[in-house]
């Protein structure tokens, strides 16, 4: 029997045939990491990653303070090459591609993995123009109808349309810290992004908008893969498919966020969702 390892197939070979056994059981990965080292100078912050992230799921980071979660996520779409003395040693596929390649071009990056961050940041412009920014920008506009459907689509698929229709020219820091928080993720969805990266998308809201938050998430899992940093451990529970614990830059354990939360692979593990450390 031969197992080819990624795709997830078993063949068999006999009298000359082969016959298919199991074929893609969960899918192609949206990102393929391997043997990630990050270093701020000479300090290694992330040794030894290794994870597939599997497309339309949510994947869930924790860990304590420190731990390197977000410099993690901020790798899959190179917010750290903005930090002096950062430098990245092994491979992040994209679909296939290299995103550390000479030839990845960081726009057409950017705009496949958008990036929501801890504390809402809307431009200092109006509802409308926070979520047309993208598309102006990047030359997808189109004429002022297309462009109005576009802000309107995003809009409703971060579930703000009917909160701030009759808002549209007001400056975006007049809304609540929820409803910037939900604009920051329109923005994020006008440009049609593949992936969205979350770090710590909650941890200024209160626990009305932290739910609505969280159901946005799971409505958007169906047409995105999401990787979400979070410090709450029952956060991770509630939304995530699969669940990566990090301690000390290195990757301790990854799998279906239930079975890391009841039957956990590594002592560790238990013990930081327990309480025991961490």
């Amino acid at each position: 029997m031969l197992f080819l390892g990624d795709d997830l197939r078993w063949q068999m070979r006999k009298t000359g045939e082969w016959y298919i056994i199991l074929v893609m059981v969960e899918g192609q990965p949206a990102f393929r990491i391997r043997d990630l080292d990050f270093y701020y100078g000479t300090s290694l912050a992330l040794s030894q990653i290794e994870m597939d992230i599997l497309p339309r799921r949510v994947t869930a980071l924790i860990g304590p303070s420190g731990c390197g979660k977000s410099t993690f996520l901020r790798c899959l779409n190179r917010m750290n090459d903005t930090i002096p003395g950062a430098r990245v040693e092994g491979t992040v596929l994209l679909e296939g591609m290299d995103i550390y390649s000479e030839e990845m071009d960081l726009a057409v990056l950017r705009q496949k993995v958008g990036m929501v961050f801890q504390k809402p940041n809307p431009f200092p412009k109006s509802v409308f123009d926070n979520v047309a920014y993208g598309p102006r920008v990047l030359g997808r506009a189109g004429d002022k109808g297309e462009l109005s459907e576009r802000v309107e689509k995003s809009l409703r698929r971060a579930a703000l349309w009917e909160g701030v229709k009759d808002k549209l020219n007001e400056n975006a820091f007049s809304l609540s810290l929820g409803q910037q928080q939900r604009l920051c993720i329109a923005r994020v969805l006008a440009v049609e992004p593949e992936v969205i990266l979350m770090d710590e998308p909650c941890s200024a809201l209160d626990p009305i908008d932290t739910r609505k938050i969280e159901e946005l998430i799971r409505e958007l899992r169906e047409r995105y893969t999401i990787v979400i940093v979070t410090h709450n451990m029952q956060q991770a529970a509630r939304v995530s498919d699969r669940t990566g614990l990090f301690w000390l830059g290195e990757l301790i354990e990854f799998n279906p966020t239930e079975q890391l939360f009841t039957n956990p692979d590594h002592d560790l593990t238990e013990s930081y969702i327990t309480g025991r450390m961490g």
